[in-house]
């Protein structure tokens, strides 16, 4: 791994000594990809580790991660009990085989799986109203997923 170093508009690699050029002033918190991009910095407050977005299967060999792609613009009943809550309407399904490698994608429109499972089995479970602050970088924690996911589960749209 090489780390670039800016040297006055010259960059000089972390191999080289220090002491060959003179000339030098080192900013250890700006990097030389940092000073053409200013916004690429993240704050600490919008920063997610991965593993909070990651579900797995009973057995460990597969690992889930929902995206969510459509909200509902429809008001919360109640803001005062249960906080402030989106309606989700599409999300986007990613499951990881982790014994192969192989990644499976789908696209699941809640809102009519609901309807569809309300028809059919005269039944429904979903709560698709989830926490603003469970949905991270557009993808909804993995403590949701069950409950995002469990009326197409119960059509057999998803095995997990």
């Amino acid at each position: 791994m090489i780390i670039d170093i800016m040297v006055e508009d010259n960059p000089i690699e972390s191999n080289e000594s220090i002491e060959e050029n003179p000339n030098h002033s080192i900013s250890l918190l700006e990097t030389n990809t940092e000073s053409k991009e200013s916004n690429s910095r993240i704050v600490f407050e919008e920063f997610t580790d991965e593993r909070i977005l990651v579900s797995y299967d009973a057995f460990g060999n597969k690992q889930m991660k929902i995206k969510v792609l459509e909200v509902s613009d429809e008001n919360p009943p109640s803001k005062w009990k249960f906080g402030d809550r989106v309606k989700v309407s599409k999300i986007l399904v990613t499951i990881k085989h982790l014994s192969s490698q192989e990644i499976e994608e789908g696209e699941f429109d809640i809102e009519a799986i609901e309807r569809e499972l309300a028809e059919k089995r005269h039944y429904s479970s979903t709560n698709r109203w989830i926490p603003a602050n469970d949905i991270k970088n557009g993808y909804v924690v993995g403590s949701r997923h069950t409950t995002l996911i469990s009326d197409a589960s119960a059509l057999d749209y998803i095995v997990f």
